[in-house]
């Protein structure tokens, strides 16, 4: 690792990080040396790294030596790879207070959640430390004799891995713990807003001792390294893509991926309903909306966009609500670490939140709170450091929004949230639904049979009752239905599906042909029974 001098900034923040791409174990420039800078986004001052962007040839090194590392990979015992992962685990949590300054640092986390991310990950690799010792097949009774039927579990190949900004070492410990225990290989591009943190997460796989080529970091932007990688399906030199980040993005991945008849696990967006019954405890239920929605600034795939209450409690929790939002610290999350939430994690999110006011105000919206950005012309009451060096927006909060209008059906990445008022919980449940989106739900109510209902009929992957839109647990599935994701899961034992195949077995043993179906000794047929005489 080489650090370089920061300047001004080496005693407030550290010095810069020298990335390299990590191909086959070593640290490689890009090809034709080309690189970008990331910048802490809380203080635009402050160079975090220097990174390389991967060019098609460092992309195609990268897949080669995960193509060539999965032949020894793979036949590697399982409880042996979990040691690694096991290692991995430790060395994370030895690690855990350098790498969440990192990650508040590089995105803008306060520090309580970025302790949070890396503490996920760290769960994450001692729940599969464990499977390592249950990556269980099944034997099946055969209907012939002197045959035995089994099943186990194949790893696929070569993973590619593409990662968003906003949770940096969490979700790819979702996807890369379980995808290299399950004896597969990975060429993995993390998001450019937070290429450091993925840089160190690389130095704990190889101090945990993962052998050389099994884990293989590319560094630069959708555009092109990541096409590189999506491109390399099409070619047949990767067998899966798991990928977290838009639903538009997600699209384009679905379609590589269903010509070459791979399954991808696609983590995308979300519209995530928020609803409130008349008898919910209202603190309660405001406490948990404002995490919901403002949580890392809304920039979440779970924050919370829509907040649907019933007609009795609009009143009261609306004017909870604002007075809430007036009480939020917002500021540069290293300096003042008892911020509420920071920046906007890159200024192209920040051009795209602001996009939403003009929505909202052609749609015939009421803006309740909200100015943009947080600047010396427009303030923020509750403001800790210098709002000119990052791109900080203000909280806000809309009324009078209602499908079909956009405000209400669309993610916005940032932090805002609607309030739409409902007559009862058949309605709540119709507007909740209404969005092309279902990853994550709540609702508060001590209603035990609206919570029946909502659990039966809300169109989610996931759902909260009496609490918050966002969390996640290393041994829960997470992901979503509709436009928030193909189907497939994250955490848990359910993901490993993701990352295996299914091999059956059929071991005849009676030295001759026997024929399924064909051949098969099915008893006689008996004769029918008519028990109608002993009825009256």
């Amino acid at each position: 690792m080489k650090l370089l001098d920061n300047g001004e900034c080496n005693n407030l923040y550290g010095k810069t990080i020298e990335i390299k791409n990590l191909i086959a174990d070593q640290e490689c420039a890009a090809s034709d040396g080309k690189t970008f800078e990331s910048r802490n986004p809380s203080d635009q001052r402050d160079l975090v790294a220097t990174v390389p962007i991967a060019t098609q040839h460092d992309v195609d090194r990268a897949l080669d030596a995960a193509k060539d590392a999965f032949q020894q990979w793979r036949e590697v015992p399982a409880p042996v790879r979990a040691g690694v992962i096991a290692r991995l685990g430790e060395l994370l949590a030895a690690n855990k207070e350098t790498l969440a300054f990192i990650i508040t640092r590089e995105m803008g986390k306060t520090k309580k959640e970025a302790l949070g991310s890396v503490q996920e990950a760290i769960d994450t690799a001692r729940f599969f430390q464990a499977e390592g010792r249950r990556l269980y097949g099944q034997t099946v009774p055969s209907e012939m004799r002197q045959k035995e039927l089994s099943t186990y579990r194949k790893p696929k190949g070569v993973v590619g891995v593409i990662t968003p900004a906003n949770f940096p070492i969490a979700v790819p410990s979702w996807k890369l713990i379980p995808a290299i225990l399950c004896g597969n290989t990975a060429v993995w591009k993390p998001a450019p807003d937070s290429p450091a943190v993925a840089y160190l997460f690389g130095k704990l796989w190889q101090a945990a001792g993962l052998p050389a080529g099994v884990l293989n970091i590319v560094y630069g932007f959708g555009r092109p390294t990541g096409q590189y990688l999506l491109d390399a399906v099409d070619a047949g030199k990767v067998q899966k893509i798991s990928f977290t980040g838009s639903t538009a993005v997600g699209r384009l991945v679905g379609e590589v991926c269903g010509r070459n008849l791979i399954i991808p696990s696609l983590e995308l967006g979300g519209k995530n309903p928020l609803i409130v019954l008349d008898d919910a405890d209202v603190d309660q239920a405001v406490e948990g909306a404002l995490w919901a929605t403002y949580g890392t600034g809304g920039q979440r795939c779970t924050s919370c966009g829509n907040i649907i209450l019933q007609r009795k409690i609009y009143a009261p929790f609306k004017s909870r609500f604002l007075a809430a939002m007036e009480k939020l610290k917002i500021g540069n999350p290293i300096l003042h670490p008892e911020v509420d939430y920071g920046p906007m994690i890159s200024k192209s999110f920040y051009e795209r939140f602001l996009e939403h006011y003009q929505t909202g105000s052609k749609e015939g919206a009421k803006l309740l709170m909200g100015k943009g950005r947080i600047d010396a012309n427009n303030p923020w009451p509750n403001f800790h450091g210098d709002a000119e060096q990052g791109y900080y927006c203000w909280p806000t909060l809309w009324e009078k929004v209602k499908p079909p209008m956009q405000l209400a059906l669309e993610e916005v990445f940032g932090p805002t949230t609607n309030l739409i008022e409902v007559a009862d919980v058949d309605a709540a449940i119709q507007v909740a639904n209404a969005p092309n989106y279902g990853l994550s739900s709540a609702i508060y109510t001590s209603n035990r049979q609206a919570i029946y209902q909502f659990k039966r009929t809300i169109e989610a992957g996931m759902s909260s009752i009496n609490n918050s839109t966002t969390g996640a647990e290393a041994h829960l599935p997470f992901g979503g239905v509709k436009g928030s994701g193909n189907g497939m899961r994250e955490s848990g034992i359910w993901v490993i599906e993701a990352y295996t195949y299914w091999h059956a077995i059929n071991d005849d043993l009676s030295e001759s042909l026997q024929l399924a179906q064909m051949d098969t000794e099915y008893l006689a047929t008996q004769q029918e029974v008519d028990f109608a005489a002993l009825l009256p």
